[in-house]
């Protein structure tokens, strides 16, 4: 179905004129006589692990609607999020730069932080705006509310996902693992349930707004399908950020007995049922053919902590053939699973080997809707265009990128070659009962700037150790190969400082 929205008054010559610049903005893999900008739906899991659908390897359950997308789309195998815990992969992903560059150093927001990006960046969700697509935000949030601590939900709060490039909201205002009072749903900046004149966090309106956990997954998916039905008629952006699959596991009983992964393998199969969702709301719709599907996660699986889950578990690989887990420096952490749909543009079944971050999907954005990317936006993201039309390109794409784990240790990743500064994983530092070792909670302002400062909840410093990986030969992190090439320890140093003192790792005007 072909969409041109113009005025009525347009005669033949405007037409015209507008079918040739839709033509130009896709590029040569689209004709001038299918000129409707395409439609975007990304779908951001929470937790899902490289190992975790079927078309990845997964046995211990099936995901029909994933698999379905990778028959039809290409799949990624060297995909990675820009860190390896939620809160700064969605902010990278929405911004285009790693967010180890604000004030936010490592690990997560807390549920009282504010808002952590500046309204007045440039962020995917605006870039659809000014290209005159309906933008949407449905499901998990955690980038912060308001301009201060402890922002009051039940006033309003503002700047949230209204102020950063979406005309609307619908979610959970910070994680599924949220504190009870916090467990509920935001319609744009308001508290589904809460009646006038009660706080949002008294027992008298918890009654009301408190969110069943078993039942959120479809709620959003319910959300999700009426954003798609309500903007047939226009190009829309939705960005669809699921709870699933993070902890605490609670598939909805309908899913129950259906994987020999237990209630893991549940949530999961829950998370490809609400895939499933969009892409019967796209078909019944006739949107199909002109809608590019993104699924991906915000960085490597966690498998489950009780006992009773574990044991259910069955041993699933959630990561995949990957060393480590989410919070983790090494693969497991931020190697993520990648599938981008778009008929007629990426060619079905098709398999990339090239390195990619979910950074890279703003300058790609920006790319296909002709839209300027400024020199102060989109700092470390690299146009993905020519890979999936399968066109030419100069390999590898990306220069080098750059990894991140929960305490703030940083690797780099170039061609075969991987860097890790200082040893162990880059989890979380404990003392010897197991306690996390957290050091400030809560960031200060500067007096003088009014800016907040770098909230540092470890302040770790590199131990001067280095690890050096080939996962050519490697794949699995084994072999430090620090010693034997010190030449290359050296060049992939100076590569990652020179990044993160530049304040950019691709060029200027990339």
């Amino acid at each position: 179905m072909v969409r041109v929205m113009i005025h009525s008054r347009c005669d033949s010559l405007a037409m015209g004129l507008a079918a040739l610049l839709l033509a130009v903005m896709l590029g040569d893999a689209v004709s001038t006589a299918s000129v409707a900008p395409p439609n975007v739906v990304f779908i951001l899991a929470d937790d899902l692990g490289y190992g975790d659908m079927s078309c990845y390897g997964a046995t211990h359950f099936k995901t029909p609607a994933c698999d379905r997308l990778a028959k039809e789309g290409m799949k990624f195998t060297d995909a990675h999020s820009p860190s390896a815990v939620c809160t700064p992969t969605r902010y990278s992903v929405l911004t285009g730069r790693y967010c180890w560059r604000t004030w936010l150093k490592n690990w997560v927001l807390q549920e009282n932080h504010p808002l952590l990006i500046d309204t007045n960046r440039l962020t995917m969700g605006k870039i659809f705006q000014q290209s005159g697509y309906a933008s949407g935000c449905i499901g998990k949030w955690h980038l912060g509310w308001g301009t201060e601590l402890n922002a009051d939900l039940g006033a309003e709060p503002k700047p949230g996902p209204l102020e950063v490039g979406f005309d609307s909201f619908f979610g959970v205002p910070f994680s599924h693992n949220s504190s009870k009072r916090r467990q509920v749903f935001m319609r744009d900046r308001r508290v589904v349930g809460l009646k006038p004149g009660l706080k949002y966090n008294s027992p008298e309106a918890m009654k009301d707004t408190v969110r069943s956990l078993e039942d959120t997954a479809i709620d959003l998916s319910k959300e999700a399908v009426a954003f798609i039905d309500r903007n047939k008629e226009k190009p829309f952006f939705l960005f669809y950020s699921t709870t699933n699959i993070h902890f605490p596991l609670t598939p909805n009983k309908k899913f129950k007995d259906t994987t020999k992964a237990g209630v893991y393998g549940e949530f999961v199969v829950e998370f490809d049922w609400a895939v499933q969702q969009v892409l019967n709301a796209l078909d019944r719709n006739g949107l199909t053919d002109n809608t590019i599907v993104v699924v991906t996660s915000d960085n490597g699986g966690r498998p489950p902590g009780k006992l009773k889950e574990l044991a259910a578990f069955n041993n699933h690989p959630c990561n995949g053939p990957w060393r480590g887990t989410k919070r983790h420096i090494y693969e497991a952490g931020h190697r993520v699973p990648l599938i981008v749909r778009w008929p007629g543009k990426v060619k079905p079944a098709s398999v990339s080997d090239e390195t990619v971050c979910l950074t890279d999907f703003f300058r790609t954005f920006a790319a296909l809707l002709n839209q300027p990317v400024p020199n102060n936006a989109g700092e470390d993201s690299y146009d993905l265009t020519k890979v999936l039309l399968g066109q030419p390109y100069k390999r590898p794409l990306r220069e080098a990128t750059v990894h991140h784990s929960v305490s703030g240790q940083f690797a780099i990743r170039q061609g075969d070659w991987k860097l890790i500064e200082g040893s162990g994983d880059g989890d979380y530092p404990r003392d010897d009962k197991g306690k996390m070792l957290v050091k400030t909670w809560y960031p200060e302002r500067d007096p003088d700037t009014g800016k907040w400062k770098d909230l540092d909840y470890f302040q770790l410093k590199p131990d001067g150790k280095f690890q050096l990986y080939n996962l050519k030969s490697d794949p699995k992190e084994k072999d430090n190969l620090s010693s034997k090439h010190p030449e290359k320890v050296i060049l992939l140093r100076k590569l990652l400082h020179s990044y993160r003192e530049g304040g950019r790792s691709t060029p200027t005007g990339e």
